[in-house]
């Protein structure tokens, strides 16, 4: 199983960015999918999830300002982030569980600056 995050960078507050989670070795629409994060010396925090049947959470720090998103046809998982605010700089990572298994990705980062 190999999940691969893309998209992240180097933004200005108030700029956006779109991250992708890319799944393989999995059958992917029997998955929950996550996105978390994780600022060095701190423990990893929950940012958003999608369930198999397309429920979605977000945590309040964020409500309004991202949104996760799934295409099982590309075995996908997207965090759409706007207005982002230095606050959000941090490793984003993407998560896979359910009763088959629990995986995660490598990790991509996100940095706003001004």
């Amino acid at each position: 199983v190999q999940l691969v995050e893309s998209g992240g960078g180097s933004v200005q507050p108030g700029g956006s960015l779109k991250l992708s989670c890319v799944a393989s070795g999995l059958i992917f629409s029997l998955y929950n999918m996550g996105w978390y994060r994780q600022i060095p010396g701190k423990q990893r925090e929950f940012v958003a999830s999608i369930s198999e049947y397309r429920h979605r959470d977000v945590i309040e720090s964020v409500k309004g300002r991202f949104t996760i998103s799934r295409d099982n046809a590309k075995d996908a998982v997207y965090l759409e982030m706007n207005n982002l605010q230095p606050g959000d700089t941090a490793v984003y990572y993407c998560e896979a569980y359910g009763q088959l298994g629990d995986y995660w990705g490598q990790g991509t980062q996100v940095t706003v600056s001004a």
